[in-house]
């Protein structure tokens, strides 16, 4: 984790402190279930709850280092962490753990932290869809140009844009509440998975105390598969942030310049060139983006461990547990803000879409000529013709707009309607079905 690009609440969820909460926490209930079988004392699992919750509770810098002292002698984290917590709980720890494999502890906490982690990233995916839904409705009908191939093709409007992008962000939405209940698992089963040692009842109370699920065969591990599915989610998601943050690249350019990030007062944008006002908050999220998605094949890798467990996933969730959901959290909280302050210029798109001449209305030029009786082949032809005169001699003194040339075109002077034409080269002509499609995104 990069402090620069992580956010304390977030962070938070992979700190030393926090794991250490949780997997007291898990070996406190799993204790409480083993009292309620009758395997161990009552009293025992109350001295554990009583003893070890205060110390949990007020864990602090000197104890995480008392904690590294013992792994550095024993060369387990979980025996270290068990034993620096008999040091408070006394003769009833041995009470602590029973039947239990460090398995247990470990992926039952990684599934709570990933899933406290996937509770603020739904939030932060929820300011971003608040953000984009703001921005389409205030420009639901302001026209711009559509492009393919990054080259104009035909009108829309800037609302549709971020509909599509708010659309997008919606399924991504989905997709991690999805995974979020997929990873939501605890395996408190013992080694290898059986129940030898432990009543399954134990690890059904465990997981309803701690919001999640049984896993239904653990062998000793919760498969990957899951946690590959998680950070999949992530990656995905992460994509359509890099998508937004292209567009926006593009349209700050400054041939194009419909829209911008919002330039701060005091900003400055370049050391040596005064008048700079670079899209420097989009470029950062697609490189953030690019973090997101490496996780991906480590993750898919972990899906194949050998036989009921090994430990080579270990070291790679160690990395991108933090590092994704960290990134991501940063990543769409700058993207909620950037798009929240967003400056759009109407009349510069308006300027753009006509600043060819009008060839971008070519397509519905062509619906026209061949309603008007000229067959499909020559009405291409014709258009195509009349747009390419237009699009070469742009800007040049014998230069014509679309329309001067389909006029001087005899075919089209005979068969089409100067009123025909007018109505084919209105760029409101491409609002009709706005509302409908706004319908379909936000009901």
């Amino acid at each position: 984790m990069v402090p620069r690009y992580s956010r304390p609440q977030m962070a938070a969820i992979w700190s030393p402190e926090n794991r250490y909460r949780i997997w007291f926490e898990i070996e406190a209930l799993a204790a409480e279930g083993m009292a309620m079988v009758g395997a161990i004392p009552d009293s025992a699992a109350r001295t554990i709850r009583e003893k070890g919750e205060p110390k949990l509770a007020a864990i602090n810098a000197a104890d995480i280092e008392r904690i590294d002292a013992i792994e550095r002698e024993t060369r387990h984290d979980v025996i270290a962490f068990l034993t620096w917590l008999a040091e408070a709980i006394g003769p009833d720890s041995r009470f602590v753990h029973q039947g239990m494999t460090s398995s247990d502890v470990l992926d039952t906490c990684l599934s709570v932290q990933l899933t406290q982690a996937a509770d603020i990233l739904l939030a932060d995916m929820d300011a971003v869809l608040a953000a984009l839904k703001a921005q389409a409705m205030a420009h639901k009908y302001t026209l711009t140009i559509g492009r393919s191939h990054a080259i104009h093709a035909e009108p829309t409007t800037f609302g549709l844009k971020m509909a599509g992008h708010y659309a997008e962000f919606a399924r991504g939405r989905e997709r991690l509440v999805a995974a979020r209940a997929e990873i939501a698992v605890a395996a408190v089963s013992g080694a290898v998975g059986t129940f030898a040692h432990l009543d399954p009842r134990v690890e059904e109370y465990v997981a309803e105390k701690l919001g999640l699920k049984p896993e239904p065969v653990s062998t000793q591990v919760i498969p990957r598969d899951r946690h590959a599915a998680f950070f999949a989610a992530l990656a995905v998601i992460a994509s359509g942030v890099e998508r937004l943050a292209t567009e926006v690249r593009h349209l700050q350019r400054s041939e194009v310049r419909e829209a911008e990030e919002f330039f701060h007062p005091g900003q400055k944008g370049s050391s040596a060139m005064p008048h700079k006002r670079n899209p420097v908050l989009s470029e950062n999220l697609t490189g953030l983006a690019r973090v997101v998605r490496s996780a991906v094949v480590p993750a898919l890798e972990n899906v194949a461990l050998w036989h009921e467990r090994d430990i080579s996933h270990s070291s790679v969730e160690r990395v991108i547990g933090p590092d994704t959901t960290v990134t991501l959290d940063f990543a769409l909280m700058r993207l909620a803000g950037m798009m929240e302050k967003l400056v759009v210029y109407p009349d510069r798109m308006l300027a753009n879409l006509e600043s060819l001449g009008g060839v971008v209305h070519s397509g519905e030029v062509l619906l026209a000529l061949t309603r008007a009786g000229i067959l499909r082949e020559d009405a291409y032809r014709i258009v195509q013709s009349c747009a390419m005169e237009t699009w070469t001699k742009l800007g040049t003194p014998e230069g014509r707009s679309f329309r001067q040339n389909l006029d001087a075109d005899p075919d089209v002077r005979r068969m089409v309607k100067p009123a025909e034409l007018d109505a084919a080269m209105d760029p409101k002509l491409h609002l009709k079905a706005v509302d409908r499609i706004f319908a379909r995104v936000f009901g």
